[in-house]
């Protein structure tokens, strides 16, 4: 029975990669690749001459055939992405899945993660961390995505194209407290590496006016979460007409307490409690 090597590999830096990861790559049968180009100028530049196989969303279920039948064949193989570790945000999940359901072992052989290079460069709280990968482009999920970063009590980090970051920047300071500190990384380990810091409208109105090149990684702080102990005097009355006034507009709860909260001035947790209890169906009179 073969295995599958789940190999990380340089993110920008050709130096960047294990000694343990250069000896399987060229031991193995053969090299699943997202991108075979790129990843024959990593075999070159490391003296290999392994057989590459490109897998990627529009040949997976062929290609993942292929893979195991020649992992039932007794053969070796790696599985490797453009750049960083396999799995986060590419193809792979479900190879992995096949190759392990079918008895073979999965070997991950660590090494570059943008995900971490950026939260370790970010000097913002390492745990906990959820990584989201890249945010949707529209509509509900979109929306639900920003919710997500905005009310998140740990750092997030997430991916963006180049093309998009200031205006994911700009959506997200429109929702967040003004002085939500955020990191924006590109280029990591490469020769125009950039780490700049700020509030995430700082950071909106830099971008907006010098587009950003390359690969992008975000990093944002957590939600500061209520003082211990505080008690907000909340006007009950005008909490509940200004919910009822944004639900009337077609405002999820969520989004609509996080307004009740911003504009009040109250904890988001009770403007929340306030919300839900607007939104919930009145039961009929009389009922227990």
């Amino acid at each position: 029975m073969g295995s599958l090597y789940v190999i990380s590999t340089p993110i920008g830096n050709l130096e960047d990669i294990t000694l343990r990861a250069i000896r399987i790559l060229g031991d193995v049968a053969a090299v699943l690749a997202e991108d075979t180009r790129r990843t024959g100028i990593l075999l070159r530049h490391l003296g290999l001459t392994t057989p590459l196989l490109s897998y990627h969303q529009h040949n997976e279920e062929a290609r993942s055939r292929e893979a195991l039948g020649r992992l039932g064949a007794g053969e070796d193989l790696a599985l490797v992405s453009d750049a960083g570790t396999p799995l986060v945000s590419d193809p792979g999940e479900r190879l992995t899945a096949r190759v392990l359901d079918a008895g073979h072992r999965v070997v991950p052989i660590p090494g570059p993660s943008a995900v971490l290079a950026a939260l370790v460069a970010s000097g913002l709280p390492a745990l906990p961390f959820t990584f989201l990968g890249f945010p949707p482009r529209k509509g509900r999920q979109r929306e639900a995505f920003l919710e997500r970063v905005v009310d998140a009590p740990e750092t997030t980090v997430f991916f963006e194209s180049p093309e998009r970051t200031s205006v994911l920047l700009g959506e997200l300071a429109s929702k967040a407290d003004p002085e939500r500190r955020g990191v924006v990384t590109r280029e990591l380990t490469k020769l125009h590496e950039e780490v700049r810091r700020g509030t995430l409208g700082e950071l909106a109105r830099y971008y907006g006016e010098n587009p950003p090149r390359g690969e992008v990684t975000l990093v944002v702080a957590p939600a500061e979460p209520p003082s211990p102990g505080e008690t907000a005097q909340v006007d009950d009355a005008a909490a509940r007409s200004l919910g009822a006034a944004l639900l009337g507009e077609g405002h999820r709860p969520s989004r609509a307490a996080r307004e009740v909260s911003r504009r009040l001035g109250i904890p988001r947790n009770q403007a929340y409690e306030i919300l839900q209890s607007l939104s919930s169906p009145s039961r009929p009179e009389g009922a227990e």
